[in-house]
């Protein structure tokens, strides 16, 4: 009897098993083709659902909603049909007898399809998975960490718990897919230690995989965007996956990657170049505003003129169908572009009206600067933004916020200040970082500047205020600690306040950290003190220090950083020669990972420092490199094309004058005449008076040049030719000859080969007078470029004078005579 029942039972569960596998209802509605259908079935069997009929038909409707391109969903229809009401209802009632995946598929179908985070299937749905969450597989975790992160879930204890088990099986994880999802979605409670593991995880699953789909890369460059971190390894990888896979990006996946770069301070030229070449054959396929904004965010910084213009075009005939969120993308991107188009911006400015009270505050904030930069002259939209601003700045609380509205109401033109924007000022200082302290600081100096105040004892109040400000600031300082933390408060802190108030402050206590200089924080204190230009030995001989100790994990772009801070400071730190050494060998070696305009500034600065490795000079010299520069300068932004140019012009002369051996040709005779035809007039009245004076010593206007052009293009201030007794030779005499105007002489003698050849003994003299530019910070060290002048001009025959501002205007050298007597013994004293 016990037997037959055993029989009995086996055969009904193999039965089961059976009807459930050959189940007729499944079949019909994972063979639909259109959500109708779905619910079709829906209506006509509501007795006969399952859990699993239901769960398996709200993920159809998400699948068909899929397969259709963004803009034919029909998301809105579906969530209003009756029988979605019903399938929910079901879901919500038998949500206990899931399956555990089924319970994770039913929610991310829900709320791919719009459902609100707060409706009550979803809410169960969550509180159902997380009961399960330990037995939930490594995809279906990592699906529902992504339900709760559309769901903005980004703290709460259901997304610790799922960071708490991916710590503990982090090394099990093998699949990038999913080890990207949990990445972007645990990214907010996470520790250093844990984002740094994560990181290395993440670096050796793409290493291992020859294919990887650009999504997993679009996710981890979330991941580094969300932890405010540009791990350039982890970058550089993602950049190479969106190369090999640029003929499957759609402007969605090329704007949100541009977005990324831009968010994490990095740049490609060549995926500009690929990206450009995608845009530019389909420009015609973008008709509808969503697609148009993509297209004009990705392409128009790039674009030729003839493409910027039919952009501009179209943006105008399409401004009024633009939503507030593609608005502030046209205007952001009006601003890259540096775009005067004043017909596009007084359209762009006359839709913003219908949209202004649509943003939150921070867009409002955005928003005013860029149409402050963009010179926007609508008097009623500026007045309307400062209504809201207000509105804003008096319920606000977040010292962020009220910082960054105070700054951009100070923007704002023909602004009076109220009364309520000190109070609210003096309420968060307490709470203020550095950065917020400089923005309100800022403000309050312009304000007081132009005396925008309109109520009693308005200074007074304004200089307390700005003393306490100072105070705050001070007090932050001095409670510094920890030197990463303050690095991460520095690399926004800047303007005229804080490098007046608190700079040598903030360098005293960086000096008393610089223990705490490590490999991890070496950048960004290098980034640091290029900004500041500040020549602090203690600081710089423990950054060569920790350089060199840790060398080979030190990525190479960050090197050139740091060589950047060397040479430009012109530096020498103990043992300067194995400091630079290591360097080099560790860039050179590691070439493949710069980009062409990159290796030309890591050029440049190695031959400001003295240095120029044949291996690299040898490849930036070289036909096809320089075409494949050329090529990728075009899609660059003009400050930067601007700047790789002219530091290019200076490496062939650099290496033309100190590496003959290479047989490098100078090249740039072209640019440097067409730079030098294009820039305004360098006769400044300081020249004009100092000329006068070299006229009196010398004794005539014949016997000293101004604003003299060198071979291979320097420019001095004055060249005068003294003969072997160290008296002045004529101009005149050697058949030289001068401009017409007190012996101005801009153009002539370019030419090493033209150049008249002297006297035996005799000496021609550059004069250079030497700004504040020209050296360091609160220093009289000549930084690198400088020195680098000096050191040409010598090799191109000159002895050189050099008079630094510091002596030209101090008080020993107040009156002409004595300036006189100045440059006289500066003249003829030269040994």
């Amino acid at each position: 009897m016990l037997c037959l029942r055993q029989v009995c039972l086996f055969t009904l569960r193999h039965y089961q098993a059976r009807t459930l596998s050959s189940d007729l209802l499944l079949s019909q509605i994972n063979s639909c083709t259109h959500e109708d259908e779905v619910f079709s079935l829906v209506g006509r069997n509501k007795a006969r659902l399952s859990e699993k009929h239901v769960g398996i038909a709200l993920n159809m409707l998400w699948q068909l909603q899929k397969k259709r391109p963004l803009l034919l969903r029909t998301s809105d229809y579906i969530r209003n049909h009756s029988q979605f009401l019903t399938l929910c209802i079901l879901a919500e009632n038998k949500v206990e007898h899931m399956e555990d995946e089924a319970i994770v598929d039913t929610l991310y179908s829900i709320l791919r399809l719009n459902v609100q985070d707060h409706d009550s299937l979803a809410e169960v749905l969550v509180t159902e998975a997380w009961k399960r969450l330990e037995r939930l597989s490594l995809p279906a975790l990592s699906k529902f960490a992504l339900c709760l992160y559309k769901q903005r879930r980004h703290f709460s204890p259901v997304i610790g718990k799922v960071a708490h088990i991916v710590d503990t099986k982090l090394d099990s994880i093998q699949d990038i897919r999913v080890l990207s999802v949990l990445m972007i979605s645990i990214s907010d409670v996470i520790s250093q230690s844990f984002r740094d593991r994560l990181l290395h995880k993440a670096e050796q699953l793409l290493e291992e995989k020859d294919e990887v789909h650009f999504n997993y890369a679009k996710r981890i460059l979330q991941f580094l965007q969300n932890v405010k971190l540009t791990y350039h390894p982890l970058v550089e990888k993602c950049n190479k996956i969106f190369l090999k896979s640029a003929s499957r990006l759609d402007i969605h996946s090329i704007s949100f990657i541009f977005g990324l770069y831009e968010q994490l301070g990095f740049d490609s030229a060549e995926f500009r170049l690929v990206a450009k070449q995608l845009l530019s054959e389909t420009i015609d396929d973008y008709y509808d505003p969503e697609t148009f904004a993509k297209l004009f965010f990705a392409l128009g910084p790039m674009a030729g003129s003839k493409v910027k213009e039919r952009l501009l075009l179209t943006a105008v005939r399409m401004a009024e169908e633009f939503s507030s969120h593609q608005v502030l993308v046209v205007l952001k991107t009006m601003q890259k572009m540096k775009c005067r188009n004043s017909h596009l911006l007084k359209k762009m400015a006359s839709v913003l009206h219908k949209h202004l009270d649509s943003y939150h505050v921070l867009q409002l904030v955005k928003l005013t600067q860029y149409l402050v930069a963009l010179r926007c002259h609508n008097l009623e939209l500026f007045a309307k933004l400062k209504m809201l601003l207000f509105g804003f700045l008096k319920s606000n609380v977040i010292p962020a916020d009220t910082a960054a509205i105070i700054r951009v109401l100070a923007m704002l033109p023909s602004f009076q200040v109220e009364e309520i924007i000190i109070s609210k000022a003096a309420a968060v200082l307490p709470q203020c970082r550095l950065h917020h302290l400089s923005c309100i600081a800022a403000a309050l100096v312009k304000w007081n500047h132009y005396d925008q105040f309109h109520w009693q004892n308005n200074s007074e109040q304004c200089v307390k205020l700005l003393q306490k400000l100072n105070d705050y600031g001070f007090q932050r300082l001095r409670k510094a600690n920890n030197l990463n933390l303050l690095l991460e408060e520095l690399t926004h802190a800047n303007g005229e306040w804080f490098e007046e108030i608190l700079k040598e402050e903030t360098m005293t206590v960086c000096q008393l950290l610089v223990d705490q200089i490590t490999q991890a924080n070496v950048l960004q204190l290098s980034s640091f003190l290029i900004k500041t230009n500040d020549r602090c030995p203690s600081l710089l001989d423990r950054i060569a220090s920790v350089t060199v100790e840790n060398i080979d994990k030190i990525h190479p772009f960050e090197i050139y950083i740091i060589l950047f801070l060397f040479s430009a400071l012109n530096y020498d730190p103990p043992a300067n020669e194995r400091f630079f050494e290591s360097c080099i060998q560790r860039l050179t070696s590691n070439l493949s990972f710069f980009e062409t305009h990159h290796l030309v500034l890591l050029g440049h600065v190695l031959s400001v420092a003295g240095y120029f490795p044949p291996v690299l000079i040898k490849r930036i010299f070289n036909v096809s490199f320089l075409s494949k520069l050329d090529a990728q300068l075009e899609v660059l932004p003009d400050s930067l094309k601007q700047r790789v140019r002219l530091h290019l012009m200076k490496l062939n002369r650099a290496v033309c004058l100190e590496c003959p051996e290479f047989h490098i040709p100078w090249f740039h005779e072209r640019y440097c005449q067409r730079v030098f035809h294009n820039s305004s007039s360098r006769i400044n009245p300081l020249r004009q008076h100092v000329h006068r004076m070299l006229t009196e010593i010398l004794g005539g206007s014949n016997y000293a040049r101004i604003s003299v052009l060198t071979p291979y293009y320097y420019e001095i201030d004055f060249e005068c030719i003294l003969d072997e007794n160290k008296k002045p030779l004529s101009y005149m005499a050697q058949h030289i000859p001068l401009d017409e105007v007190e012996g101005i002489h801009l153009r002539d003698d370019i030419n090493n080969e033209g150049r008249k050849a002297l006297p035996v003994g005799a000496q021609r003299i550059a004069l250079e007078f030497l700004d504040s530019k020209a050296f360091s910070k609160n220093s009289r060290h000549l930084k690198g470029e400088p020195a680098v002048k000096k050191r040409h001009l010598e090799m191109l025959g000159y002895q050189v004078v050099q008079i630094p501002h510091f002596e030209w205007n101090s008080m020993v050298l107040s009156t002409k005579g004595e300036q006189l007597e100045y440059l006289r013994k500066h003249l003829y004293g030269i040994q």
